[in-house]
């Protein structure tokens, strides 16, 4: 791909509207009642499994050795990252003072505290592999000139 196609245009246009998406939705849901909250949560749960899924599909189906490796990688971390919500969470806050009501949620948003500083950190190592593409891109691209520049 040339960079003059834009190598990452549609990647970030997903990304961008997961964004939006993710922002809208928590600005809504602030405002909404109980009922409301927990449709939301399941909605965003049954999108989360067919990730999952998707995920799972590519580690075992996929052509590439290099999208299988980096599809399990992703997998393990959400599945280690939903045991440790799901399953650890509670067992750590036992020993921690006040209501169990309080603590859950405590827990939870330093929980969506960390998984948003992830996402961050995430972007920037995103960056940091587009900017290693282009620059073999770029490599490539100067290789291929100076060979037609000697071939004429």
């Amino acid at each position: 791909m040339k960079l003059k196609e834009g190598m990452f245009a549609v990647k970030l246009y997903e990304l961008e509207q997961q964004y939006g998406r993710m922002q809208s939705r928590l600005q809504i849901c602030q405002q909404d009642d109980h009922k409301k909250i927990r449709q939301e949560l399941q909605k965003a749960a049954d999108e989360y499994k067919e990730n999952e899924l998707l995920l799972k599909s590519n580690v075992e189906s996929s052509r590439s050795l290099a999208v299988a490796a980096l599809a399990e990688a992703q997998l393990k971390y959400s599945q280690r990252v939903k045991n440790i919500l799901e399953e650890e969470m509670p067992e750590y806050l036992y020993s921690e003072t006040g209501t169990k009501e309080g603590k859950m949620a405590e827990a939870a948003g330093l929980y969506a505290e960390y998984a948003i500083d992830f996402a961050v950190q995430s972007m920037k190592y995103a960056l940091m592999a587009a900017l290693k593409a282009i620059d073999a891109q770029m490599n490539a691209d100067d290789k291929e000139q100076a060979q037609d520049g000697k071939s004429a």
